[in-house]
């Protein structure tokens, strides 16, 4: 324990403790939710890497989600199935800082890249003839290190902000993975300029990335009621159909959990919420893109019909 100025060298992950009973069940749930987000997006990487249709620089971006998926359920899930397999609930100062750091990279990084993707969208649909000339491979390079580099110091400065914070109240944490909600409540310092700083920083991720979105649907939309070919229309509407699902799932749960703050807010929910976006929305968005999307599905039709004819062959 840390109690009376001891400072924390570990924490106790306590946010399965009422859960105890389904304690083995939930471990076999959370395998399954886990091991299907990363079969569904290697298999999204794979498939947009093996076609040539889909060598374009929408597919670019879109790889990146599918990887940056794969790391976030990476960096959480391992350590709740091992939490539920062998009652193992501490997690290490070092360890909690490490985990903190790639969840808000990898979520920073899935805000900027989505913001990208909608410019980019923009572009190709508003000024086709003029997309090939303003967004070139090293424009989106460029755009993708952006998106990465604006990440990384936005991961680099709530880190340090977040774990400069001297915790000696306890080291029991009610919740299932290094969250700052959770963290704030068992420092024993002053925190309201970090947490000014840090939440800050979250609300101009967030509303940066929110802005482009808006800003670009606009011109998207008006765009494609000029379209006069109706399988023209509908194949641009199915890529941004899927894009603005994978944009509300997103951009909703990040707006819920550090946008509400603690306001009108329970632990269950932080619960429930973040077990869906660290869970549940890395095993939609492969549905998502793949189900929602012609490019997509035709291409999952060729790869399919090309490992028949080499059985049969």
């Amino acid at each position: 324990m840390a109690e009376n100025g001891t400072v924390v060298t570990e924490f106790i992950l306590m946010g399965l403790q009422l859960w105890a009973e389904l304690q083995m069940g939930l471990f076999f749930v959370f395998l399954v939710l886990y091991l299907i987000p990363i079969g569904g997006n290697l298999a999204m990487i794979a498939l947009i890497q093996s076609d040539r249709r889909l060598q374009t620089s929408m597919y670019f971006f879109l790889s990146h989600l599918p990887f940056l998926d794969i790391c976030y359920s990476s960096i959480i899930v391992p350590q709740l199935l091992e939490t539920l397999g062998t009652d193992q609930m501490i997690i290490t100062f070092e360890h909690c800082t490490i985990q903190f750091f790639f969840v808000t990279l990898c979520a920073s990084t899935e805000c900027f890249l989505l913001a990208v993707m909608t410019y980019d969208l923009c572009v190709a649909v508003s000024n086709p003839l003029l997309y090939a000339t303003a967004m070139t491979p090293q424009t989106h390079l460029g755009l993708v290190a952006r998106a990465y580099g604006g990440a990384m110091v936005n991961s680099v400065i709530r880190t340090g902000c977040t774990f400069s914070i001297s915790f000696c109240k306890s080291n029991r944490m009610d919740f299932f993975f290094c969250d700052l909600p959770s963290l704030l409540k068992l420092a024993c310092s002053e925190t309201r300029s970090r947490e000014r700083v840090i939440y800050l920083l979250a609300f101009l991720v967030i509303t940066t990335s929110v802005s482009v979105i808006f800003i670009s649907y606009p011109f998207i939309i008006r765009t494609i009621l000029k379209i006069r070919s109706a399988g023209g229309k509908a194949k641009t509407f199915s890529i941004c159909a899927s894009h603005i699902m994978a944009v509300a799932l997103f951009f909703g749960t990040l707006i819920f959990i550090y946008l509400k703050g603690n306001m009108g807010k329970s632990l269950g929910e932080d619960k429930i919420v973040s077990v869906f976006y660290t869970v549940v929305i890395p095993m939609l968005n492969p549905m998502i893109y793949s189900l929602r999307n012609k490019e997509v599905k035709e291409a999952l039709k060729r790869v399919l019909n090309r490992m028949r004819v080499s059985q049969v062959e």
